[in-house]
């Protein structure tokens, strides 16, 4: 196990005068304070308080439940209550899934890169890993190569929706064709839709969870399993997030739920189960309002301000753009001088390779990036890759002329 280098970063939001893009965190100025302070003096000052303290059952809070099924209702998949899990975050329930399918030596097929927090929940379990492969075509060596190596491919996991680290969205196509490959192999796929609700612009896709239960006959024979969060739209602090799968699946996590922590703690899932029923899609136009314009303006600065040879993602909604640098070059060598000589945070990308590579790549955010950030952050960064750029080319020239 290793020490995050996100949650190392998050320690650099402490020092005023460093410009960070680094963390992949909500906006706080834009949680909705009031109504959740509300909610939990109405839960405590009311005949629930006693309910609110008590334990729970570890599936979770039943009105919540069921507001969750309604929710992916409107999604494209049937379900109720018993198709429902509450995890404390969908961190825990990544955690959860890993020691539900791996055992060591076992295959997790991931894209290439993926969440950091992924890898980190499964490496726990000692897994390999293989590359998820969403163009289509026969991929079966993948098991083969498990094979050789004393495993099986227990699932492939993806972010198929704005995803962390690139911002990139898996059309219909490409979430079929993982389907296709999972029924090849007989996996579970796992489908963390942590920032599907933060669609700036296009039309939303079916998730892979929909088509899923479309062409299986129903969610209890689906293989996909749907991870939900409340953390990007109302509260990270609340610790509350939701898987969405067969019911065979929800009865061995609430086993392990059972054995971990007991259950999320009560008085958030009422508190949450009030605000999302008052406000859910009245916060989501608020923070689409809002991050649309950071993310049109860190695009538009990018534009402005690159030098050549960096390329970048475009993301359709989420929170965080993907640059490209030119083959050689060391994002985390140039994050410590960023930090030194620009007060400029990212994250570097090779934290988010499997194998450690893509070090020539860095992850921006956007949420929280106001014009100061924007007008300030993203001129001083260029012009420190400007020069590393050109101190890139120099040298190679100049290795060129040697005879």
């Amino acid at each position: 196990m290793k020490a995050s280098e996100i949650r190392e970063l998050l320690k650099l939001l402490d020092q005023p005068d460093i410009i960070s893009f680094a963390g992949g965190i909500p906006d706080p100025s834009l949680f909705p304070a009031e109504a959740i302070g509300e909610a939990y003096q109405a839960v405590l000052g009311g005949a629930e308080a006693g309910t609110a303290l008590q334990y729970q059952v570890s599936e979770g809070f039943l009105p919540l439940r069921k507001w969750l099924a309604g929710y992916m209702g409107k999604l494209g998949i049937e379900c109720d209550e018993a198709n429902i899990f509450i995890s404390s975050g969908s961190q825990q329930a990544l955690d959860y899934l890993g020691k539900l399918f791996l055992s060591p030596g076992d295959t997790a097929l991931v894209t290439w890169p993926t969440y950091l927090g992924a890898l980190q929940a499964f490496n726990a379990y000692e897994p390999r890993y293989d590359r998820l492969n969403t163009a289509g075509g026969n991929m079966t060596p993948e098991a083969y190569r498990a094979a050789a190596n004393g495993g099986k491919v227990k699932f492939a996991y993806l972010v198929p929706d704005f995803a962390n680290p690139t911002g990139n969205t898996l059309d219909a196509a490409q979430r079929k064709a993982v389907l296709d490959l999972a029924g090849e192999l007989d996996i579970a796929v796992i489908e963390d839709a942590a920032y599907r609700a933060l669609r700036y612009d296009g039309e939303a896709v079916p998730p892979i969870l929909a088509l899923d239960c479309a062409r299986s006959g129903g969610i209890d024979n689906a293989r996909t399993l749907y991870c939900g969060s409340f953390s990007k739209i109302l509260s990270p602090g609340m610790r509350v997030g939701w898987v969405c799968a067969p019911r065979h699946v929800v009865e061995k996590l609430v086993l392990m739920k059972q054995a971990s922590d007991l259950h999320s703690p009560s008085i958030n899932q009422m508190v949450m189960h009030r605000v999302a029923e008052a406000i859910f899609d009245g916060q989501v136009d608020r923070l689409i309002g809002a991050y649309r314009k950071r993310r049109d303006a860190l695009l538009g600065a990018l534009e402005a301000e690159m030098p050549d040879g960096i390329s970048w993602s475009r993301p359709d909604g989420g929170m965080f753009v993907w640059l490209t640098l030119p083959e050689g070059a060391d994002a985390t060598e140039l994050l410590a001088r960023s930090v030194k000589e620009a007060r400029v945070a990212f994250v570097p990308g090779n934290a988010f390779y499997a194998d450690g590579t893509g070090r020539n790549t860095l992850r921006m955010s956007f949420t929280l990036a106001n014009d100061r950030a924007v007008n300030e952050g993203v001129p001083r960064l260029a012009k420190l890759l400007r020069g590393e750029i050109n101190r890139f080319f120099t040298g190679y020239h100049l290795l060129l002329a040697q005879p």
